[in-house]
């Protein structure tokens, strides 16, 4: 039995190694797949991880990161484009299927982000400790709901039960709550005029043709952080957001599904390695071809 499931992974990983090289003849580009949850914990396992990939004799100048990801610390991913945009002068991002709060601020880091029809990126509510710092939680609703009480006690509307628990708050949580929201917002619009808007230069829609200037791009960068970030205008911390949303918030996203190649290797590279992960019960899991994991 268990010579048969060593049989079974070495060709799982022969189709990944396969797929992956694909991937990076198409782009010529290194490329790597990020899994799991964005933690403090993978700080210097990320570091170590990008630095062997970076010192390869055949390097590439790009770098493509397939991510799947349900979010986490937007602390970390500031480090993490730190330590990526320290050895690579592109980087780009491919979301075969979902890169979620922190992972969507991440993405806003990358020079392009590929997806297709069913991929989805999501509103960038940071995800803090709880107060047992047990958990992960998204810092927005929090934040939502503690602004509705307030406002129902300046309404004088406020019951004894929203007064109880209002009581109960602990105001250095949340202002860390609030440092989390304000860091993401101001982290997308950085990284979205310095990576992803860097070649937008004239305007394709309004005044065709017309330079594009630097307070432009800016104002579209906190057009788009401060549209990701409201709640009130997606209801949900883990909604979905395809594609063609993205791009009707002026967001440029490259099809994959427009170079077949690209798009099938895409997807027997990712679906391959998410499934031999999930059925491993893997929580987080960085893969190379040219490292050993």
């Amino acid at each position: 039995m268990a010579s048969q499931l060593q049989l079974l992974d070495t060709v799982i990983f022969d189709v990944v190694r396969e797929s992956e090289t694909k991937i990076e003849a198409i782009l010529d580009s290194d490329v790597m797949y990020f899994y799991g949850e964005i933690r403090i914990e993978i700080n210097q396992f990320f570091r170590n991880f990008i630095e062997k990939l970076a010192l390869r004799e055949d390097k590439k100048d790009k770098l493509a990161i397939c991510i799947s990801t349900p979010g986490g610390s937007v602390e970390v991913v500031e480090k993490m484009v730190e330590v990526v945009r320290h050895h690579y002068n592109e980087v780009n991002f491919i979301v075969p299927d979902m890169a979620m709060s922190a992972g969507t601020i991440f993405c806003m880091s990358g020079d392009k982000i590929y997806m297709d029809y069913s991929s989805s990126l999501g509103p960038i509510d940071p995800q803090v400790p709880d107060r047992e710092n047990k958990y992960l939680v998204p810092a927005l609703g929090y934040l939502d709901k503690i602004n509705d009480i307030i406002l129902k006690s300046r309404n004088g509307t406020i019951t004894p039960v929203e007064f109880a628990l209002i009581e109960k708050q602990d105001l250095a949580m949340l202002r860390l709550y609030e440092q989390a929201k304000e860091l993401s917002i101001a982290l997308l619009k950085k990284w979205l005029v310095q990576y992803k808007f860097k070649d937008w230069e004239t305007h394709r829609t309004t005044n065709p043709g017309r330079k594009v200037t630097e307070e432009e791009k800016k104002a579209r960068a906190e057009e788009i952080a401060m549209i990701l970030s409201d709640n009130n205008y997606w209801h949900s911390h883990s909604r979905m957001i395809g594609m063609n949303k993205l791009k009707e918030l002026r967001l440029d996203i490259d099809d994959l599904s427009k170079n077949k190649d690209l798009h099938l290797a895409v997807r027997r590279y990712c679906d391959t390695l998410s499934d031999y992960l999930k059925r491993h019960g893997a929580p987080s899991f960085l893969h190379s071809r040219h490292i050993d994991n």
